[in-house]
């Protein structure tokens, strides 16, 4: 399982209502393509900006209820206006996606989360609305979670966006356990490695955990399907210590028995968070 922010939209879940599927599937349609015009083909920088420059074009002829959109805008104004979304969620998307063509690197973990921020953020904050769920309490645990799904998903590709001349790991950490870009995917059986990732591994599993008690507050469907997503991700965490983090020969995924413990631990999660609260109660 690629713990990637479009690849979690519930598009084929047997979870998601049926009511909902045309929106769902309306919104991954503009997300998704409009991240592979930041990163997929071989267009330059300029085009790229330009093809997205296009894109909030038609956002902002949505918000003036322009008439004549193309198709697949067409649909996400018809989502929108239907179940009465925000708009500032989609603008947001595209900030990031322009962001990934001219920004490499992060200097700090507050520019990371930033980024999350617009990245993957505004993807729990619109599935939230299409619930009627957007209450200010929920949207804080949803951006926790976003946010850890995003940094897991960069954990597990340090190799693949390497390979695209990115680094996600916020580049202060690096200086702080001695690592050096040039040294990454050259670092096997390194300590200064394996820490470095044991302190990313261990902050995002934290971030994880705060937003985790979403998933208990949510009901039904989306309560559950929220809490595979929650378990997935600390899965895959657990997998990337499982390979002493060397994630460059062992890119981490899910496989069949890995999904039989994600749903297990997702029907047990309301007594493992009560007993994650009472350990760390007796550590303070």
């Amino acid at each position: 399982m690629p713990v990637d922010h479009y690849e979690n939209f519930p598009v084929a879940s047997i979870l998601l209502p049926r009511r909902l599927v045309p929106a769902v599937e309306a919104i991954y349609a503009f997300a998704r393509s409009a991240d592979d015009l930041a990163d997929e083909g071989d267009a330059t920088p300029d085009e790229r900006l330009a093809a997205l420059a296009l894109y909030e074009q038609q956002l902002q002829r949505i918000a003036r209820n322009d008439a004549g959109l193309p198709p697949m805008f067409e649909r996400l104004a018809g989502v929108i206006r239907d179940h009465q979304l925000p708009m500032a969620p989609f603008h947001d998307l595209l900030s990031a996606f322009q962001q990934d063509v001219v920004v490499q690197r992060y200097r700090t973990y507050g520019d990371l989360l930033d980024y999350c921020a617009r990245s993957a953020n505004p993807v729990g904050l619109l599935m939230l609305s299409l619930y009627k769920e957007a209450s200010d309490d929920n949207v804080r645990d949803s951006d926790a979670i976003c946010s850890a799904l995003q940094i897991i998903n960069f954990l597990q590709d340090v190799a693949i966006d390497l390979h695209k001349e990115r680094i996600y790991l916020p580049l202060e950490d690096l200086t702080r356990f001695a690592v050096s870009p040039a040294q990454l995917g050259h670092t096997d059986g390194q300590a200064k490695w394996r820490n470095l990732m044991k302190f990313e591994v261990a902050r995002v599993r934290e971030l994880m955990l705060t937003g985790a008690p979403l998933a208990l507050r949510l009901p039904g469907r989306i309560g559950f399907e929220l809490r595979m997503v929650v378990q997935g991700g600390l899965r895959i965490l657990e997998a990337i210590e499982e390979v002493d983090y060397d994630v460059f020969r062992h890119r981490p995924k899910l496989g069949k028995m890995d999904w039989l413990k994600v749903m297990w631990r997702a029907l047990t999660m309301r007594r493992q968070l009560k007993k994650l609260a009472i350990a760390a109660h007796r550590l303070e």
